[in-house]
Parts: C-alpha cells; sequence; structure tokens
C-alpha cells in the first residue's frame, strides 16, 4: 500500500513539476534576441543589442527548478530507501549529474560538437540514476529543454522522445498497478512543453527579423536625412551665390559701369570742354562713394545702403530717383511717386528686392533704352505692393517668359529681377513695343510673407 501511494506521489510530482517548467519555460525562450549569460536556455547564435534581465532570472529560475528537483529525487530516495547497496551510487551519480550541469553555461550556448557531447554525457547519467531509482525521472523536464535548446529540431524531437519513454517507465516500475495516467500524462506533458517552446522559438525569429528590418529603416531614414541636409546645404550656398551675383549685379556692377561711361565721357571733352569733363568727374566720383558704401554695407549685413539710412523704401526709392537724375546731367529725368500707405511696415526682404529692381531697371534704362524720362511708381494694395518703372525710350518686343536680350548681354539684369520677385512669391511683367517706350511691373504679396527679422 505504501508503493502504491509512493507511485502516485511521483507521478504526481513530475506533472507538478513539468507544468511549473512548462509556465516558466514559454518566457524563457521569449526573449531570445537577448543573450542570457551562464544559462542552458540563452539564446543561440543571434546577435543581440544587449542581455536581456528577463532572460537572466528566468534561466536562473530555470537552474533553480533542475537542482531542486534533483534535491528532492535524492531526499525521497534516501527517505525510503536508507542503507541499501545501491545508495553511494545513487549518491555519487546525483553528485556526478550537479556538477555536469553546473558545467553547461561554462561550454558556451551555441551549439557547437562539444556542448552536443556534454549533453549526451548528462543524459546518460540521468539515464543510468533513472534506472537505479525512477524517481529521478522528475528531472527530466529542464533536460526537455537544454535539448530542444541545443540539437537540431528532429534531434531534439527524438531526444525528447526518449526522455518521455524513460519517464513513463519510471513512473509504471513506482505504481504497483498499472495507471493509464502514468502512460497518458507524461507524453502529453512533453508535448505541450514542446510545441510552446517551437512557438516561442518561432515567435523568437521573427522578432530578430522584424528588429533586423527596423535597424535598416532606421539606417536608411538617418541616410535619407544627411543626404537631404546634404542637398539643402548645397541648395542654400547656390541660393546665397545667386543673391549675392544679384546684390553685385544691381548695385557695384551698375555703378562701375557708370563711372566707366562717365570717364570715357569725360576723356573724350578734357580739351574741349573742360568744365564738362569736371563734371564728368565729380559725377563718377558721387558714384564711387555711393558703391563704396554699398560694399561696406555688404561687409556689414547685405543690406542696401538707401534703407540703412532710414525712411524706408519710398525714401530709398526718391533718393534713387534723384541719384539717377543728377547723374544723367539733364540727359535723364527720373521721377518717383507713391500711392496708397501700408497698412504696416514692409518686410525687410520685400523693400531689399524693390528697391534692387529699381535700381536694376534704372540701371537697364540708361544704357539701352535713349529715354529722356523714366517714373517709379510704388502703390501700397493692402494685400500687395507694386512697383511699376516706366521709361519713354525705343522699347523692345519681349519674348513671353523671357528676359530681355539687350538685358542677357551682361548676364544678370532681367533674370535677377524674375529671380528676386519669384522668391517673395509675386511676378514680374514686362510691357513694351519699339518706339512705345517700356513698362516693367513687379507685384509682391504680403498676405503670405513675414518679416524673418
Amino acid at each position: 500500500m505504501e508503493r502504491r501511494t509512493g507511485g502516485r506521489e511521483d507521478a504526481g510530482a513530475e506533472g507538478d513539476a513539468r507544468t511549473d517548467a512548462r509556465t516558466t519555460g514559454r518566457p524563457v525562450h521569449a526573449p531570445a534576441t537577448s543573450p542570457a549569460p551562464a544559462s542552458d536556455l540563452d539564446p543561440g547564435p543571434a546577435p543581440s543589442p544587449g542581455p536581456d534581465p528577463d532572460a537572466r532570472w528566468l534561466a536562473l529560475l530555470m537552474h533553480a527548478a533542475f537542482f531542486l528537483l534533483l534535491s528532492a529525487s535524492l531526499t525521497r530516495f534516501l527517505m525510503r530507501h536508507p542503507g541499501e547497496a545501491r545508495t553511494p551510487w545513487i549518491i555519487a551519480l546525483s553528485i556526478t549529474l550537479a556538477v555536469l550541469y553546473l558545467l553547461g553555461p561554462v561550454l558556451g550556448s551555441r551549439p557547437t560538437p562539444r556542448r552536443v557531447a556534454w549533453l549526451g554525457v548528462l543524459v546518460a547519467v540521468w539515464t543510468v540514476l533513472v534506472v537505479l531509482a525512477p524517481s529521478f525521472a522528475w528531472c527530466a523536464v529542464p533536460l526537455f529543454y537544454t535539448g530542444l535548446r541545443i540539437l537540431p529540431p528532429r534531434a531534439a524531437l527524438a531526444l525528447v522522445a526518449l526522455l518521455t519513454v524513460f519517464v513513463v517507465a519510471a513512473q509504471l516500475r513506482l505504481a504497483t498497478e498499472f495507471d493509464p495516467n502514468l502512460v497518458l500524462a507524461p507524453p502529453a506533458v512533453a508535448a505541450v512543453a514542446t510545441a510552446v517552446f517551437v512557438h516561442m522559438q518561432r515567435q523568437a525569429v521573427r522578432q530578430r527579423e522584424l528588429a533586423a528590418r527596423q535597424g535598416e529603416l532606421i539606417d536608411d531614414l538617418l541616410r535619407t536625412r544627411r543626404e537631404l541636409a546634404a542637398t539643402e546645404r548645397r541648395e542654400g550656398t547656390l541660393a546665397e551665390r545667386q543673391r549675392l551675383s544679384m546684390e553685385i549685379h544691381d548695385t557695384l556692377a551698375q555703378g562701375l559701369s557708370s563711372q566707366q561711361m562717365l570717364l570715357q565721357a569725360a576723356d573724350r571733352t578734357w580739351d574741349a570742354d573742360p568744365d564738362a569733363a569736371r563734371r564728368h568727374v565729380r559725377t563718377a566720383t558721387g558714384i564711387a562713394e555711393r558703391n563704396l558704401a554699398e560694399a561696406r554695407r555688404f561687409v556689414h549685413d547685405l543690406a542696401p545702403a538707401d534703407l540703412a539710412e532710414g525712411g524706408g523704401l519710398e525714401a530709398a526709392l526718391h533718393a534713387l530717383a534723384a541719384r539717377e537724375s543728377a547723374q544723367a546731367q539733364g540727359a535723364l529725368t527720373v521721377r518717383c511717386h507713391v500711392e496708397g500707405t501700408p497698412h504696416a511696415p514692409l518686410p525687410d526682404r520685400v523693400q531689399s528686392a524693390l528697391l534692387r529692381i529699381a535700381q536694376g531697371a534704372l540701371a537697364n534704362v540708361r544704357e539701352h533704352a535713349d529715354a529722356t524720362a523714366a517714373g517709379l511708381t510704388l502703390t501700397h494694395l493692402g494685400d500687395r505692393v507694386v512697383l511699376d518703372i516706366g521709361d519713354n525710350g525705343r522699347g523692345f518686343t519681349p519674348e513671353p517668359g523671357a528676359p530681355r536680350a539687350t538685358g542677357a548681354i551682361r548676364g544678370h539684369g532681367l533674370p535677377a529681377m524674375r529671380a528676386r520677385v519669384r522668391q517673395l512669391g509675386g511676378t514680374l511683367t514686362i510691357e513694351s513695343a519699339p518706339g512705345e517706350g517700356t513698362v516693367l511691373s513687379a507685384e509682391v504679396p504680403l498676405t503670405t510673407l513675414e518679416d524673418p527679422t
């Protein structure tokens, strides 16, 4: 009767042990992307960013379960069979099994030949123990997971089947009569444990693949951001170069051109009309002073010198008109007219762009139009501002969407004006006909503009 009770206790304890191992075995393999040092259940060869604390704790729990089962089996044997001849062998084999199990983490976690040989010796010692004392079959569950962890799938399943057969045989030896539960329960528990382990292993593989894809996507995103930043820097550099070229063309280049024309005129009239020649020289000197102020302004903050003097765009346009009239010495009269009142001060970049457009347009009038009169008209229309530059010169036939041919000879006249207006979201229109003069109109919307200063 005592024998029957002991057999049932063995079977029940084995089922509990397998249930414990099953519940702990499921999450043991979950963090398979993080290596758990010193564990039979640590991840395989897949690299990982770092150790997973959860996997480490679960591995320690599995180790503790193995040694508890081993200790319980040895204690039960000593209590049930004191003083038998096989007792020293049982104690020696138990110690050997414990030592072998402790050597597992030292051999690493990869399925190397040495690791496989260690598992074979471990199973062999456990088998001998089960033959001598069937209650040691309880230690099979940790060995299930060790085999599934190290061996290839088919070999691991074969090992699980072999261990299950030994467990069933051991339980039948402990029982005094046949019990179907002792035959069916161990294979069922082994099947469930194996299925859970395989499922979690596949989940871990999917997680590793997903992590790898996410890493690739992050690398692509970082590379794209670097490329975008480099492209923006290049575009910013090109835009700044274009802006500087327009600034230089509309100020220094135009001023130098005027100086050249005045000095050439002074050279031609020096002997015949010294007073006129001196006037040309003085006018050229005044232009040089203006160019010097512009150059210094470039060095300071690239703002137009007329605007830097205060008074805003209207004062700058009046000063420009007066200066152009004075430099022409009666050959060209430039007038400036302002219509409307702005609801708020114009943004600095709008004032700068319109002043540069006026300077460039008057330079074209002076050099190409053969005009005697020109006018600057600044119109405030609430949500936009319009600058018109008209002259009574010889005119030309404008090509739709193309800059004026004569202005393109020196490179940056009308293209620079179009670029300035386009940067502000506005439009530049030209109305002209041969013999009827030219009207250039720059319209800039104000509703979408904010003064960056």
